[in-house]
């Protein structure tokens, strides 16, 4: 019986400390870069429920680190919106991350079509925060064969007390890169073969960045849900 993969949201296990303390430092507009030492984060939000038979789980697969082939395009992944407002922003790209459909889209695809959300301000994008949401090539290889795919509601996005403190405190430390730290909660539906199917509440916070005129980026999702 094959064990059920819950979500690309829940996926990632191992984070470095610079990750770590770069979406507070980001979250809070203060430090930007520190030096990396490995840590492991485990764990995730949320409970489950689900019939029939279940997919695949990615509690055995390791964290997917290789970036997506130039001409993968992005399948099925959502393109990010053309929108300046950080929550509505980050209430997209959660959703995003929530909803993936294995039949329609490689692995190579999901991780360009991610790509597409990722600021282009290299000083700040942690890539390793989005590709470690996405399970290894053989694992998603098995989830395809159970035509594994899931979609996302999103209910409700705010941003976390400790970064309105920190705004209150300092209002101009935001002009130094423009990111804003949300906290997103909704709903990950997931289905495959044979009737199956579940349901999960979502939690995320996420680093967005918003310089003014120009639309939205993604800049980093935090180990912790910060409430």
């Amino acid at each position: 019986m094959p064990k059920r993969f819950p979500s690309l949201s829940g996926y990632g296990l191992g984070w470095s400390t610079r990750q770590r303390i770069t979406v507070i430092a980001i979250g809070l507009a203060v430090l930007l870069a520190l030096a990396a030492t490995v840590a492991v984060f485990t764990g995730r939000t949320g409970t489950s429920d689900s019939t029939t038979s279940t997919p695949y789980d990615a509690s055995s697969s390791t964290s997917a680190s290789a970036g997506p082939t130039a001409s993968a395009g992005a399948g099925s992944v959502a393109k990010p919106p053309p929108v300046a407002d950080p929550l509505a922003f980050a209430q997209a790209a959660a959703a995003m991350l929530w909803s993936y459909d294995t039949r329609a889209t490689s692995r190579d695809q999901q991780l360009a079509g991610m790509r597409a959300w990722l600021t282009a301000e290299t000083k700040y994008a942690d890539w390793s925060s989005l590709t470690a949401q996405v399970p290894d090539p053989v694992l998603w290889s098995r989830m395809a064969d159970q035509d594994q795919y899931a979609t996302a509601t999103v209910s409700e996005a705010h941003y976390p007390s400790a970064f309105k403190q920190a705004l209150a405190d300092d209002p101009s430390a935001i002009t130094e890169a423009y990111i804003y730290a949300v906290t997103v909660t909704g709903k990950q539906q997931i289905a495959w073969k044979k009737g199956g199917a579940g349901a999960e509440d979502r939690s995320i916070t996420l680093a967005v960045q918003c310089r003014p005129n120009a639309d939205c980026s993604l800049v980093s999702i935090a180990p912790h849900v910060v409430p």
